[in-house]
């Protein structure tokens, strides 16, 4: 009886053939190291470019450290620099302050000299307008409306008549005033005060204790008053 193989059967004559295309094989995996060869240089070629770049980089921010540093360090000698030049402009402050004191004191009794010297004259010349008929105290024209409108009683009586109130007294002591004389009646009296109280030259104007009186000459009866006041000068 004749067996028939139909597989197929592994000739070794083809598995050397394929050895010897194994190595055929083999030398066409020798055709390929080139390719892997520019890969690992390519590689290595990107790793230095960014080693390069790195080190560039740490070199700008090296720089820009050093430079914000540089510019710190002049700018903290330049604010020792204006420090150390207020020290020195200030060194002889408290010279200084003694002269200015000395020179603010100087000035302060020559303007009590000049007011001493000038401030009764005025307190004169503004009593004399007062009992000046046609005239009045020295007043603001605005505070004169104001007063027109808030209190017409405190302005001043333009037809008053000054001859009917004399003085008698003028005292003056540290800017105090007491003043002392004799007028026809009360109203007189009042006028003479509503005016002095309304006078920019006097302040706290006050109406003290008078007395009826007779003139033995004129055969009047008359009011004595005495007001006191401090001047403004």
């Amino acid at each position: 009886m004749i067996r028939v193989n139909l597989l197929p059967q592994k000739r070794p004559g083809r598995r050397r053939s394929g050895g010897s295309g194994g190595s055929g094989g083999s030398g066409g995996s020798d055709g390929l190291e080139p390719d892997q060869s520019r890969s690992g240089q390519m590689w290595l070629a990107l790793v230095l470019a960014a080693v390069i770049v790195e080190g560039i980089a740490l070199l700008l921010v090296h720089k820009w450290q050093s430079d914000e540093l540089a510019q710190a360090r002049r700018r903290n000698q330049e604010t020792a620099a204006s420090v150390d030049a207020i020290k020195r402009e200030i060194s002889n402050h408290g010279e200084v302050k003694a002269q200015l004191k000395e020179l603010r004191d100087r000035e302060d009794a020559i303007q009590k000299l000049q007011h001493a010297r000038t401030g009764p004259t005025a307190a004169m010349l503004e009593l004399s307008r007062v009992l000046t008929q046609g005239r009045g105290p020295t007043v603001a024209a605005e505070r004169l409306e104001q007063l027109k409108r808030d209190n017409p009683t405190a302005v001043p009586n333009s037809n008053w008549d000054p001859r009917r109130l004399w003085l008698g007294e003028y005292h003056e002591s540290e800017r105090a005033v007491k003043l002392a004389g004799f007028a026809r009646d009360a109203e007189d009296v009042s006028e003479f005060l509503r005016r002095l109280t309304l006078s920019e030259l006097f302040a706290d104007v006050r109406l003290l204790p008078g007395s009826k009186g007779f003139d033995p000459a004129t055969k009047l009866e008359l009011i004595r008053f005495e007001m006191s006041a401090k001047v403004r000068y």
